[in-house]
């Protein structure tokens, strides 16, 4: 897995990235609520804002790693909201981009930089 600064995990399944967020940030949310996803087939850019998540405590925005495709969203967030604080890193993934060179998640922290990143 890689790791934004953002607080958002990056991992490669076959030839497409899942995005989702990380244990420290679903935590630092608190009970999250309502998530709302993106249309698949939506093109991206970096930076742009993707999935809004709402909790107890704040909302936020979940923002595109990288530019690409958004290929499938998990719709299990939708009705299941709090899946995001049960199982961050795995179930809770957010959605999955197709984009052109994988070679750009070098470009990310792993996981000993990240833990360096949140002490």
């Amino acid at each position: 897995m890689k790791y934004t600064e953002e607080h958002e995990w990056l991992r490669i399944e076959g030839d497409l990235v899942v995005v989702g967020i990380t244990e420290h940030a679903a935590t630092q949310l608190g009970d999250v609520v309502f998530v709302e996803l993106p249309a698949t087939e939506t093109m991206v850019a970096s930076g742009d804002e993707v999935v809004v998540i709402e909790s107890v405590k704040a909302a936020s925005d979940i923002l595109a790693p990288l530019d690409g495709e958004i290929v499938a969203v998990n719709t299990k967030l939708v009705d299941n909201p709090g899946l995001v604080n049960e199982d961050p890193t795995g179930a809770a993934w957010f959605f999955k981009m197709k984009v052109d060179d994988l070679d750009v998640l070098d470009q990310f922290m792993d996981e000993d930089e990240y833990n360096d990143l949140i002490g």
